[in-house]
């Protein structure tokens, strides 16, 4: 499953590189003016805003409430490191954010629950905020923009001894640093 969608990725990186641009960039990004031409320019078509899908890519948008860029944790699965279907596309806006912001430093904190000895939980950690990171790199944010460290079990989220307890302190957390 994993190789499908870095084949998928890979073929959606050399299609967008063999598109031409015809409108220049738009906050360092490639914008294509298709108004006046064909069909959907007459009509009024979609326009490209230059920031895709993730609405608005300042700093500002980290602590909006209404942003995705204000939720920063991705939940794993009992003794999982990948990364689930559903939270993809938060690591996607988050990569965005970074890529429009190169100054940008976030801290990518991996942490298990307490079921574990605290070396697999370590290292399970580390493989939770690994996941997270390449996910980062492969949507273009610099590796200068990531630090990486696992916490293991011992900073929860929810302290208690069951899997309600648990399945919150199964997570990585993105941490902006100096925000």
């Amino acid at each position: 499953m994993k190789m499908f969608y870095r084949v998928v990725m890979v073929l959606a990186v050399v299609w967008l590189a063999g598109c031409s641009s015809t409108g220049g960039t738009k906050g360092g990004v490639a914008v294509e003016d298709h108004s006046g031409t064909g069909a959907e320019g007459a009509a009024g078509g979609a326009t490209t805003t230059g920031v895709g899908a993730y609405g608005d890519l300042s700093i500002e948008a980290l602590n909006d409430p209404n942003s995705p860029l204000s939720q920063r944790v991705i939940y794993f699965a009992f003794d999982s490191s990948e990364v689930a279907e559903q939270d993809r596309p938060l690591v996607e806006a988050h990569a965005a954010f970074l890529v429009a912001n190169p100054t940008v430093k976030v801290s990518v904190e991996g942490h298990t629950d307490e079921r574990g000895s605290r070396e697999y939980n370590i290292g399970l950690g580390d493989r939770r905020a690994q996941a997270v990171r390449r996910m980062l790199e492969f949507q273009g944010v610099s590796p200068s923009q990531i630090t990486v460290i696992s916490y293991g079990e011992e900073k929860p989220a929810v302290d208690g001894h069951d899997e309600s307890a648990w399945s919150m302190n199964r997570r990585v957390e993105l941490v902006y640093v100096g925000q």
